[in-house]
């Protein structure tokens, strides 16, 4: 039978222990000492994520992953992607965009742009630090802003990374066979012609008239 208060006793009593163990107990002190920030960062886990960045390959314009197919602008609950497909001196649509604003003021993080995009360039970043006064000209990230290399995504999330670069890997290697196969198959269709064509003009050479 619990007695009146003995629920706020056995409280303070766990208090009590934590308190005096703090200042004996390192493992108290750890758990227990606020974190003195900024002066002191946060250890983040991997696991860790904010806002999404777009990820390049060695050249930042020439490097880019992402295609503007626009998916992800689609796919977005909150609409806070925005994307306009770059185009060049004639005025034909190119596979990159010209334009890629994310408002992180209305982004919450869920992190469907980067299940969605078929081609590894949208990923999550871990910044916390971004709060302003200037709302729209601050939290409106620019294409020049989110685009970051491969080896920034590999210090962050190194897990995701190396999985992320075996899938491309090994989607580069399919793609470069198929395309050897095709062209070997091509090859040979072209030289089974030829050999065809040489074999009729052949049989179909009018004979000499005697002399």
């Amino acid at each position: 039978m619990n007695l009146p208060g003995s629920g706020i006793l056995k409280g303070m009593a766990v208090t009590a222990v934590n308190f005096i163990g703090s200042f004996f107990d390192r493992a108290h002190a750890k758990r227990l000492i606020t974190e003195q920030y900024p002066e002191e960062r946060p250890t983040l886990v991997e696991t860790s994520r904010s806002f999404p960045f777009l990820v390049f390959d060695g050249d930042p314009e020439k490097g880019i992953r992402c295609t503007a197919c626009k998916i992800c602008e689609k796919e977005c609950p909150p609409q806070c992607i925005s994307i306009v497909k770059a185009k060049d001196a004639n005025g034909k649509p190119i596979l990159r965009p010209q334009i890629f604003d994310i408002d992180i003021s209305v982004c919450m993080g869920c992190q469907i742009c980067v299940e969605v995009c078929p081609f590894e360039s949208i990923r999550m970043d871990n910044i916390y630090e971004v709060s302003a006064y200037d709302r729209f000209g601050t939290l409106v990230l620019h294409k020049d802003q989110l685009l970051k290399s491969n080896e920034y995504y590999r210090q962050i999330h190194p897990t995701d990374a190396a999985e992320t670069d075996a899938r491309i890997e090994a989607a580069r290697v399919k793609k470069a066979a198929a395309a050897k196969a095709a062209a070997e198959k091509a090859a040979a269709a072209k030289a089974a012609k030829e050999a065809e064509a040489k074999a009729a003009a052949t049989t179909t050479q009018p004979e000499q008239p005697a002399q």
